[in-house]
């Protein structure tokens, strides 16, 4: 993609806000972003959302409205979430002789997932609509030429043969029902990106996470350094049993596992739940998502040149309950 960084801009990247409007109107002032004419802009800086701005939160209409309003005037720039590419398949009808009647199936977890996106829409439908229409504007991907930011995991080859075949970062209609296979092409580029790469619990195993889904694959990391074990390689918020993390990986399992390397400009990602102080994961890997909707942290990194990440070029701010009623600060009391 062709480059559009100025010598003077820098960027700031931010997490998964799910909703949480509130928060985001702190964190933005906190960075210096004044409301102008209704848009969030800083004179030097441009914003960039990982993705995941719907589902779970309080306030996700305000939300989509506010970043929408930022991407649409040049203060912000955006790459889909798995979350708004699930919304586009639960609201896209499939084709004659699928043999289902929408791209995402309706079913129990699926609608509770976006129960709260459907509710605060509700009478608001037009504008879901158009929501709907701009999330097919929303790129996979933003290279530049010192970062990369994705939703969940960056795979060279995929995003190169992606490019090749789709022209842009965006997807179309013909993708997303290419995409409800998930054995197909466009289906692995979806779930690779915005959702990660795994691996299957050996011996048929099966957990059950803390939200009640039972899992029989788990997240593992693109950014492992010579991975031994299981547990060198998961990365969710559901830890493996101890048997199982210390159990060697397979050769194959070695072999398959994606890398990013550390010679490679930084990236950055939502979508892991992290928790604790933000911190680089590698020094050109960093996770944006600490939670927020969870009353984590709605964090961001403020970029300038550097190939290698600061751990003091995080800044957050602490969701509290409820991120609901607060009021966003005034622009004299924050500082720039």
């Amino acid at each position: 993609m062709a480059s559009e960084r100025s010598a003077s801009r820098g960027y700031d990247i931010i997490g998964d806000i799910h909703g949480c409007a509130h928060t985001l109107e702190h964190l933005l002032r906190q960075m210096g972003y004044i409301k102008r004419h209704g848009v969030y802009q800083h004179p030097r800086r441009q914003a960039v959302f990982i993705g995941d701005i719907i589902d779970r939160g309080p306030r996700i209409r305000e939300a989509l409205h506010l970043v929408r309003d930022m991407v649409e005037h040049g203060s912000a720039r955006i790459v889909m979430g798995n979350h708004e590419y699930n919304a586009l398949g639960y609201c896209t009808r499939a084709r004659p002789g699928s043999g289902q009647e929408f791209l995402r199936e309706h079913n129990a977890r699926h609608n509770r997932l976006i129960q709260e996106t459907l509710e605060q829409f509700d009478h608001y439908p037009h504008e879901w609509n158009e929501f709907l229409e701009w999330f097919y504007t929303m790129p996979l991907f933003i290279e530049e030429e010192h970062f990369r930011a994705v939703h969940a995991c960056w795979d060279e080859k995929l995003i190169r043969q992606f490019l090749e075949s789709q022209g842009s970062a965006c997807i179309d209609e013909d993708f997303l029902h290419a995409s409800a296979a998930l054995e197909s092409f466009a289906g692995q580029v979806m779930d690779t990106l915005l959702r990660g790469t795994d691996l299957p619990l050996p011996d048929n195993m099966s957990i059950k996470s803390k939200d009640g889904y039972t899992r029989k694959f788990f997240r593992t990391k693109f950014w492992a350094d010579n991975p031994r074990t299981y547990g060198d390689v998961v990365f969710q918020p559901d830890p493996l049993p101890e048997e199982v993390a210390r159990q060697e990986l397979s050769e194959k399992e070695r072999r398959e596992i994606l890398r990013y390397p550390p010679d490679e400009r930084p990236v950055f990602v939502g979508h892991y739940w992290m928790e604790g102080e933000p911190a680089p994961l590698k020094p050109n890997v960093a996770c944006l998502d600490y939670s927020a909707v969870k009353y984590g942290k709605l964090v961001a990194y403020r970029l300038d040149d550097e190939r290698e990440l600061s751990r003091d070029k995080f800044v957050y701010v602490n969701v509290e309950r409820p991120e609901m009623g607060s009021t966003p600060p005034t622009e004299d009391s924050v500082a720039r």
